[in-house]
């Protein structure tokens, strides 16, 4: 795993990668606009009807999502808790799904242990189902 990032785009060109950067900015900026219009529509229905409010623009809309984003947040992004605090977030940070720190002895684990343990768990599953293992390509060379 020294190299992960390596080994995931190894079959990417640069101009691949760099159309998938592109596309994902053009997305990102596709659902900021849409989320605008989603918060501009449900106003303009909901809030003049039921509480006599005015009308709402884009950018009004916009604004109020941004402004309920920082007073609610959302995840471990923030939130206006007077209770958050440092050790909070980094919990947060240590939750993440992406967190590769533990891969970092993966490359000398198996030189050092890992085709032992891996006949050791083919034996211990043939002994349970009674089975002979079947032979390996690797043990065969």
């Amino acid at each position: 795993m020294t190299n992960f990032w390596k080994h995931k785009m190894r079959t990417k060109s640069p101009g691949e990668i760099a159309g998938w950067i592109i596309l994902a900015v053009i997305g990102i900026a596709a659902l900021a606009i849409l989320f605008g219009y989603v918060v501009m529509w449900l106003w303009n229905w909901l809030m003049p009807e039921l509480f006599g409010l005015t009308t709402i623009n884009y950018w009004q809309a916009v604004g109020i999502f941004i402004l309920f984003k920082f007073l609610f947040g959302g995840g471990c992004g923030g939130g206006g808790s007077k209770d958050s605090s440092k050790k909070s977030k980094s919990d947060c940070k240590k939750k993440d799904k992406n967190d590769f720190s533990k891969w970092k002895y993966y490359d000398k684990f198996w030189e050092e242990q890992g085709d032992q343990a891996y006949r050791e768990y083919v034996e211990n599953l043939t002994n349970e189902n009674g089975d002979k293992p079947e032979k390996d390509k690797s043990e065969e060379e």
